[in-house]
């Protein structure tokens, strides 16, 4: 996409599970796309999905929509990756690792072979460490594979705020950073509820340590374990997440997300993907949105960090 801004608006969704054809459903209703390719493994199952979604046309804005092979990457200005293993009751993101990054190695390596030269949005779990093995074995420019990170936890915490203190969550501006998983933190310094920040709006002289402020924190760390103990997956949220990622991509908006991107400095971290706010546009990430932290938030995001290099060294590792 960097080299031939090819202006499609094409997009390949790879693996047409819950994740998948719920963005696919997003990107219908949205009329975000004008073109849309699905892959599967199961080939019945993106022909029917992309049969179900066509169906549904005439009460959408016009797109193409099939089912088709990876030679559709070749002109694609977003391919986005959600095959793989899914995360079972009980199970962490951290331990999909070992299974999920084989299966990348060998998607990735596809859509490369095909002269693919857009940019690759990686919502499979755990999305951090896949990230960065996509990175490394399409030999991309960091700017070009993105991670859909903390997206979706920011768009928890942002929920949550605004039902305990009754304000529409689009005034609610937070964010959450770090790993995708259980490592992730707060940023409590710039929380703001219409441009106040939350101590002077709530009237709360120690944010981080109130008790009603950590138990919203911590429904906001667990909430994917608490939805697949009811309905075994979580896909809605997350396909709104990457729609809105897709959007920011297509439209060229420089618009700022919570996504994981390759740290090379910034907050003190090196070669790193983790979720960090950053601004994004049709090229990919334009740049990392460096957020003054205090010294707690500094010192458990370098621990988040440390916890995910660890795991994709071992990931890397294990794919030579």
């Amino acid at each position: 996409m960097v080299d031939t801004l090819t202006k499609s608006r094409k997009v390949v969704i790879i693996g047409t599970g819950l994740v998948g054809s719920s963005y696919a459903y997003a990107l219908l209703n949205q009329g975000v796309a004008n073109e849309l390719v699905l892959i599967d493994v199961n080939r019945e199952k993106a022909e029917g999905e992309a049969r179900d979604l066509n169906h549904g046309m005439p009460f959408a804005s016009p797109m193409k929509i099939r089912a088709g092979g990876y030679e559709e990457c070749s002109n694609a200005d977003l391919v986005v990756i959600t095959a793989g293993a899914n995360q079972k009751p009980g199970e962490t993101r951290l331990d999909l690792v070992s299974k999920n990054a084989k299966i990348f190695k060998g998607i990735v390596t596809s859509v490369m072979e095909v002269g693919f030269k857009g940019i690759f949005l990686v919502a499979t779990n755990p999305v951090d460490i896949l990230s960065h093995v996509t990175l490394e074995v399409s030999g991309l420019p960091k700017e070009r594979v993105i991670g859909s990170g903390t997206i979706l936890d920011t768009a928890r915490f942002r929920y949550l705020l605004s039902e305990h203190f009754e304000i529409d969550s689009r005034n609610v501006h937070a964010y959450i950073i770090g790993e995708h998983g259980d490592s992730e933190l707060p940023v409590w310094s710039h929380v703001q509820i219409g441009g106040i920040p939350l101590s002077k709006y709530a009237k709360i002289d120690d944010v981080e340590n109130n008790p009603e402020m950590t138990k919203i924190f911590e429904n906001v760390r667990d909430a994917a374990y608490h939805i697949i103990e009811r309905k075994g997956a979580t896909y809605y949220g997350i396909g709104l997440g990457l729609m809105r990622l897709t959007k920011a991509i297509l439209h060229n908006e420089n618009s700022i997300v919570t996504v994981s991107t390759l740290l090379e400095g910034q907050y003190g971290l090196d070669n790193v993907y983790l979720g960090v706010p950053a601004i994004v546009n049709e090229y990919g990430i334009r740049q990392v949105v460096e957020l003054e932290l205090n010294e707690t938030e500094k010192q458990k995001l370098h621990n988040s960090a440390g916890i995910l290099k660890e795991m994709t060294d071992a990931a890397l590792k294990a794919l030579k």
